[in-house]
């Protein structure tokens, strides 16, 4: 079903909630809005399938380091870092 733009906060709060409780880890950190900026990072900084693959492994490499908020920040900051160095390196 295809939703408005208007809409996608409210729906991707309900998406996460929803996805979240049925993988059981509500307690999950994070920034919906940090999340989609670090996935758009990498699909225009690297190539456009790199998007789900940087956030599955920043989730990855935050819940390896303990889960908690500060590790999912170190491990958004270090892909997000790799993405803009990598895209400065090939103009």
């Amino acid at each position: 079903m295809a939703h408005m733009a208007d809409d996608a906060p409210e729906i991707l709060d309900q998406w996460w909630t929803e996805l979240a409780a049925a993988l059981g880890v509500q307690d999950a950190p994070g920034d919906i809005a940090e999340l989609l900026s670090l996935a758009g990072d990498a699909a225009h900084r690297v190539v456009r399938p790199a998007a789900p693959l940087t956030t599955f492994l920043v989730g990855y490499a935050a819940a390896r380091a303990g889960g908690d908020a500060e590790a999912l920040e170190r491990a958004v900051a270090t892909a997000r870092e790799l993405a803009v160095a990598r895209d400065s390196d090939e103009r």
